[in-house]
């Protein structure tokens, strides 16, 4: 199905404009962690790894309840010229991403599920070819849901603690035409760049929709977000596929 609604310009090598760029799960990436993944979005390589913290964060002390959180981060090249290590986060593009995975992951979480500790996300990109953010979110869900089965297996908290599944998909637009997961030659071109972060029961938790020098209009983003939710649709089937490899079950 392709959603377009002028002339289409711009015709992407080796795949339509409402193709998903091959994508890949390798669980347990990272043994040590209490869950972890490795996703890969096309040439964009992100790995996600869940810490738990036996312990809630200070400030929540006495509302026995736990706290998802989340940093994010890229290897200096993990790009195609070396980047500086952000050792204090400092990055406002740094502090933006990791917020945008942890507000995604508590709008599907049963906090109280967890009882009093924290889990850490950690999303490290190896290799960025754009959608760094939304492969993390993604795979963050899958290390998360890993970590809680390591929970709940070991009589730690009583309940599955995770009521939807949450992914992430970029979408822009260039020359007019609404692309579905852009590589980062289309990302630097495009005029319009989306971020649709959704549940698998089709509920919106962040759209981040950014004019780059131009504008769009209502016809524009509801195009890119009937285009997105397509395109999220087989990476909930991605993530199922490899919570069942380890045993877990998600109806």
């Amino acid at each position: 199905m392709l959603l377009t609604y002028r002339p289409m310009s711009y015709t992407r090598t080796g795949r339509a404009a409402e193709e998903l760029r091959p994508h890949k799960l390798t669980p347990d990436f990272a043994p040590a962690a209490e869950g972890s993944v490795l996703i890969e979005t096309g040439n964009t390589r992100v790995l996600c790894t869940a810490t738990v913290e036996e312990k809630a964060p200070s400030w929540m002390q006495d509302q026995n309840k736990g706290w998802i959180t989340a940093e994010y981060g890229m290897l200096p090249r993990s790009t195609t010229v070396r980047s500086k290590r952000d050792y204090q986060r400092t990055s406002g593009r740094t502090h933006e991403i990791q917020r945008l995975i942890g507000r995604a992951l508590r709008a599907v979480a049963d906090l109280s599920a967890l009882g009093p500790r924290k889990i850490i996300i950690d999303c490290d990109v190896i290799q960025a070819d754009a959608g760094t953010r939304t492969a993390s979110v993604t795979g963050a869900w899958v290390a998360l849901a890993f970590a809680c089965d390591k929970l709940l297996r070991a009589g730690k908290i009583q309940r599955w603690p995770l009521r939807e599944q949450v992914a992430a998909v970029s979408l822009g637009l260039l020359d007019q035409q609404v692309l579905l997961d852009m590589d980062y030659i289309e990302d630097a071109s495009a005029s319009v760049d989306l971020n649709l972060v959704m549940t698998h029961t089709g509920r919106l938790i962040e759209v981040q929709g950014t004019g780059e020098e131009a504008t769009f209009d209502r016809k524009e983003l509801d195009a890119m977000l009937d285009l997105g939710w397509l395109g999220l649709e087989p990476l909930f089937e991605l993530q199922r596929q490899a919570l069942a490899e380890k045993g877990i079950s998600w109806s």
